[in-house]
């Protein structure tokens, strides 16, 4: 039996390709499906892309299988719906002549009809039995169902040829799909993904043994970071092991791995799928870049495709390009898919069809280095942490003063902080193992972060501006103006294209709440705005720059408007916010010589008085400047 089984896989594959929808448009038109004795009804699996090409006949035959069909419906005429009846006479005498001149012949084809009846209802038992996760029991219904139809003496009848060919197939068929989903739902099964070696594999290999040895290694290294607390999620959810590899291909395990198309972190999501599967993503976290948070999310994002494909390869490609492009190009094929992948490789994207040996020349190599020429280091240790929760914003360079740690391993713990500042809100800080009760204990004594108003400004291009001018306008750099829009080209940006123009989010602000009431007598709170530098300030309130720093926390002199400064009190008083008188202009004066002579930066002189680079100035003529 298992052999003949074996010959109907066989045949599966041969119909499949070959092209076999006239035989469902057959079970359809024909009826022949019955709903199980003894069985209760159960919700199949979902569809996979393997019906994907019967899409239209399988919903007909679907809805066939909820009734009850006479065999001999089927092959009675019918005009509409109704069928066509000889008078009750006339019923008689054909009946009497039929039951007085019934043939061996005809018995036999009546008892073949019966036995192809019975092996479709165990046809359709175990589609239910498999439903409801019993897969010994349903192949022993396949078994049973073969058994059926080699006992059937169709004697060249085309209909029943047609009804036993059908019925054969969807044997084959339902057990290709049992023994796939077997090899998909158990727990840690080193064999849910298979290890295929072929041309494109080696290509990758010797990629990874050339060109990219030193970004293998490098990623390797860094995997022992993470790798083992994403296996025994991964084993958790019954996913294949292998699949803890997964990052070393999407990321090299860089956690702030960032690509060209937006998508962040180990498991490189964009933000649209990351919302989908439950990924925060605000102005101070951004949790693509959460180990743990993230590892779940590709895990319930591998789950769904899993269950739309069946086929592991073909399930990463799908996690590389997206479920639509593979579902179209299975869609497009000229022959039926069979959940091979290697039947879509020619018809994805290259980077797409790339992906998928690229992952198992990975696999390969990590299991058996020496044999490919690969001298892996020992992978970096493992990161461990305990939780204490924020309830105020805190900078990360704070809080490792106090634990005794470098500021870039407490970063490493907890990168979906963005500008390495908690949010306002409560926040699950992750800490060194051992720590948790001095943290606690020293967390009153954190100088609180306040930030301003706003992080950034808008700028609408001018013809004629590049990023360059508006970096030296804005007091910030070419690149930092780029990443946060997006700009690949940073020669080139569009005139009339709206701009993210960052003012400080690296220099924040801090308040030390202790400090604060016994310097409230001795200094004064200021509201940093357009053409203020720290030079400027300490000159105007008789002080120098590094109290001014040293009182703020700050750690690069540059300013933001808006920002909030607390500046010792001397003896000169600063003058009214917006003061400024009117200067007559000399000649030889340029706007360049009235702002350095007025402590005013250029580019404040000339908004002030509504001027541009190239704009000419004349004796005689009143512009307003600061009252120093």
């Amino acid at each position: 039996m298992r052999a003949f089984l074996k010959e109907l896989v066989v045949l599966a594959a041969i119909c499949l390709a070959a092209g076999c929808s006239t035989a469902w448009q057959q079970i359809d038109s024909c009826n022949i499906s019955r709903e199980p004795k003894g069985v209760a009804s159960a919700s199949p699996p979902a569809v996979k892309a393997t019906d994907l090409r019967y899409r239209d006949v399988t919903a007909k035959t679907a809805a066939s299988l909820t009734q009850t069909v006479s065999p001999a419906d089927c092959l009675m005429p019918a005009e509409g719906n109704q069928v066509v009846k000889a008078p009750p006479r006339m019923e008689e005498k054909v009946s009497e002549a039929t039951s007085a001149t019934e043939s061996p012949h005809r018995n036999t084809l009546k008892k073949s009809q019966q036995l192809l009846d019975e092996a479709l209802e165990f046809c359709t038992a175990s589609q239910d039995f498999w439903a409801h996760g019993d897969f010994e029991i349903a192949i022993a219904a396949l078994e049973q169902d073969s058994s059926l139809i080699l006992q059937a003496d169709i004697n060249d009848d085309p209909k029943l040829i047609q009804q036993k060919e059908d019925i054969r197939f969807m044997i084959s068929k339902r057990m290709l799909e049992i023994y796939a989903s077997q090899h998909t739902v158990v727990n840690g099964n080193h064999d849910a993904i298979p290890m295929v070696m072929n041309r494109h594999v080696r290509r990758e290999i010797n990629l990874f043994k050339g060109a990219e040895r030193n970004f293998f290694i490098r990623a390797y290294k860094r995997s022992g970071r993470y790798r083992m607390r994403i296996l025994k999620a991964l084993k958790e959810a019954g996913l294949p092991e292998e699949l803890s590899w997964l990052p070393l291909i999407e990321s090299g395990f860089n956690v702030k791995a960032l690509s060209r198309a937006r998508a962040l972190g180990l498991w490189q999501f964009i933000p649209s799928t990351g919302y989908k599967f439950g990924l925060k993503r605000d102005q101070w976290i951004d949790e693509r870049m959460d180990v743990d948070k993230s590892t779940q999310a590709a895990i319930a994002y591998l789950r769904e495709l899993h269950n739309i494909f069946g086929d592991w390869c073909t399930v990463l490609a799908a996690y590389n390009c997206g479920e639509g492009k593979v579902l179209r190009v299975i869609r497009n094929q000229n022959i039926n898919y069979l959940d091979n992948f290697w039947d879509l490789f020619e018809k994805l994207p290259w980077e797409t069809a790339r992906y998928v040996p690229r992952f198992l020349a990975a696999l390969f190599i990590v299991n058996n280095p020496k044999q490919f020429g690969l001298d892996l280091t020992d992978p970096d240790p493992p990161c461990e942490w305990e939780v204490v929760t924020t309830s105020k914003q805190l900078h990360l360079a704070d809080i490792a003063k106090v634990l005794g740690m470098s500021e870039k391993s407490l970063v490493m713990l907890n990168p979906e902080l963005r500008y390495k500042i908690t949010p306002p809100t409560s926040y699950e800080l992750k800490i060194p193992e051992g720590k948790r009760s001095l943290l606690i204990a020293k967390m009153d004594k954190l100088p609180a972060y306040i930030p301003s108003s706003r992080l950034y400004s808008y700028h609408r291009v001018r013809p004629g501006e590049t990023l360059s001018q508006l970096a030296r306008r804005y007091h910030t750099s070419v690149r930092a103006i780029s990443n946060m829009n997006n700009i690949r080209r940073e020669n080139f940006i569009r005139a009339g294209r709206r701009l993210k123009i960052p003012t400080g989010r690296r220099w924040p602000v801090y308040v030390a709440t202790r400090k604060a009431s016994s310097l409230q007598s001795k200094s004064i709170e200021y509201h940093v705005r357009r053409g203020d530098s720290l030079w400027l300030l300490a000159r105007r309130y008789k002080t120098n720059i590094q109290q001014i720093m040293r009182l703020n926390g700050m750690k690069s002199t540059r300013l933001h408007i808006g920002q909030k400064l607390i500046i010792p009190k001397g003896t000169h008083q600063p003058p009214p916010r917006g003061s400024t008188t009117k200067y007559r202009v000399k000649r030889g004066d340029s706007p360049y010589q009235i702002a350095m002579r007025h402590n005013m930066k250029l580019e404040r002189f000339l908004r002030l008085n509504k001027l541009t680079p190239r704009s000419k100035i004349y004796p005689g003529q009143v512009f307003l400047v600061d009252v120093e």
